[in-house]
């Protein structure tokens, strides 16, 4: 190995002037057909609501949520809360937690296109046993399953996103897997609010149909190429190089090549990539990858997208209307979604996360207060007070669509070098499902204990995360994947965090990386 001859990150020097390629319909086709991974995501969250909130699926796998739902002295903030019932959402995401760390391995040493075809089979067998659930058993199985699905897709298609989009139009390519998950939540909320109609199988149909863009993505990982970093990585270097060209619509790609076979090289010389992710050089990368996904789930969104229907009903909504405000949120995060996706590349991602951030705060305060203040435990809102809150949980849902939705998963994506890039995938990927976890299982609990201070549990979070951005996310936008860790020495605190000679300390972590295998 050439130990010492690169820089940090394994690129010799800065080439992203020479980048040469545009935008083909190879690189859109490719990265419409990865992107179907963040639909089976968006699909789960959309659905497992509208699911919870149905009768016929609480009389017979939880009723006694059933028994209290029925009752009127029952705190309008504490009729759903079960541990069980939280358990049914929740589960999904400790699995996928476990198979995101299985799955980069796998990433790393058989491609891309592996992770999201074993991704795209696991959703299949869970979709077939939720839809012919019999018991808590098969239906919790079937909810393992779809974790581990999720899993293998949210580890591996962003990273594929990021790998195979030209450098200019990174942010916007790569925001197609939260596109993805948008249209899923909406397509959710949608099958919910027509199968609610067809009882008592309304709900199993709800649960199956998860099958469908879990058969897309299986088929279309059988025809997607392989990114050329994994193929340079893994040795196929040729191969790499003639799918670069078809991605860029040239043959002029000898300066983003050359960068991609100096990467490989330090990366294939790193044995350990979790090891080395823990290394002082890694650093700045590694806090984002834990503190990102973290502050994406913090928001609170979640609450509101896995429980909407749930959450309305506990505000006086009736059930259709509960349904008919879930699935307009779901619209309102999709369509904010193309916002991100037009500005994130002109506009960059701090001034994106910043004022979303600002607007998520402003929205979460205003309807603590008017909750505080009109709805009580045996009161409803008034039809115009009522209205406000949808408008202003819109709002809230407007601002994480641009903002902390698609970037919470974009930045980890784009930071981490190709020596620890899936491991760092992979981190995100476990720390995003992590606290969803948590957040899943706790929410029904919180919402009794904190009744209207939820919502100002969650401003509290974005502000904190707010000025997170502020002073310690540098701007990514324009920089290659392959240079982006020349960012972080520009950087006024992680230039202070970094240490002295990277470059020798990559040769030394090279060098022990070789003595250990």
């Amino acid at each position: 190995m050439a130990g010492g001859s690169f820089g940090p990150a394994g690129v010799a020097k800065e080439r992203a002037e020479q980048y040469q390629g545009k935008v083909t319909w190879f690189v859109i086709i490719a990265c419409l057909v990865a992107a179907i991974g963040g639909s089976i995501f968006g699909y789960d969250i959309g659905i497992s609501g509208g699911v919870t909130s149905m009768d016929e699926f609480l009389e017979e796998f939880f009723h006694s949520v059933y028994e209290k739902k029925k009752h009127a002295h029952e705190s309008n903030y504490c009729k759903y809360d079960n541990q069980g019932l939280a358990a049914f959402t929740s589960s999904l995401y400790l699995a996928g937690l476990v198979a995101s760390l299985v799955a980069s391995p796998i990433t790393r040493n058989y491609g891309r296109r592996a992770s999201i075809i074993c991704g795209g089979i696991s959703f299949l067998v869970g979709a077939a046993l939720n839809a012919a659930a019999v018991n808590l058993e098969m239906l919790l199985l079937g909810r393992i399953m779809l974790g581990v699905g999720i899993g293998f897709g949210n580890q591996a298609v962003p990273l594929y996103l990021s790998e195979v989009a030209p450098t200019h139009l990174r942010g916007g390519l790569n925001m197609m897997f939260q596109l993805a998950t948008t249209l899923g939540i909406f397509t959710a909320n949608m099958v919910n609010f027509g199968t609610q109609k067809l009882k008592p199988w309304g709900w199993r149909l709800s649960l199956g149909l998860a099958a469908f863009p879990a058969f897309l993505m299986t088929v279309g990982g059988f025809f997607l190429p392989e990114t050329p970093n994994s193929l340079i990585e893994r040795g196929l270097t040729e191969r790499g190089r003639r799918v670069l060209e078809k991605l860029r619509g040239t043959s002029d790609v000898n300066a983003e090549f050359q960068d991609m076979i100096d990467a490989s090289e330090l990366a294939n010389s790193i044995k350990h990539p979790f090891r080395n992710i823990l290394q002082k050089r890694n650093r700045p990368q590694l806090v984002m990858a834990i503190f990102m996904p973290m502050f994406q789930i913090l928001t609170g969104i979640n609450s509101i997208l896995f429980y909407a229907p749930i959450l309305f009903q506990s505000l006086g909504f009736g059930g259709n209307a509960s349904l008919y405000s879930s699935a307009l949120t779901g619209a309102v995060l999709c369509s904010s979604t193309l916002i991100s996706i037009a500005t994130v590349d002109r506009l960059g991602r701090r001034a994106l996360l910043i004022s979303g951030g600002l607007q998520m705060i402003i929205c979460q305060v205003i309807v603590s207060v008017i909750l505080g203040v009109k709805f009580g435990d045996n009161q409803e809102l008034s039809k115009g007070y009522s209205v406000v809150v949808v408008v202003f949980i819109c709002l809230f849902v407007l601002a994480f669509g641009w903002s902390w939705g698609p970037l919470g998963w974009t930045i980890p994506s784009e930071i981490f070098p190709l020596e620890t890039r899936s491991a760092g995938q992979s981190i995100t990927v476990a720390v995003n499902l992590l606290f969803t976890f948590i957040i899943a299982q706790a929410f029904l609990a919180l919402l009794c204990a904190f009744k209207f201070g939820i919502f100002l549990f969650f401003a509290g979070w974005v502000c904190v995360m707010t000025i997170f951005v502020y002073f310690l996310l540098p701007e990514t936008k324009g920089v290659p994947i392959e240079e982006m860790i020349l960012l972080w020495r520009k950087h006024w605190f992680w230039k202070k965090v970094l240490p002295a000679n990277d470059e020798d300390e990559s040769s030394n972590v090279q060098s022990n990386s070789v003595q250990t295998a």
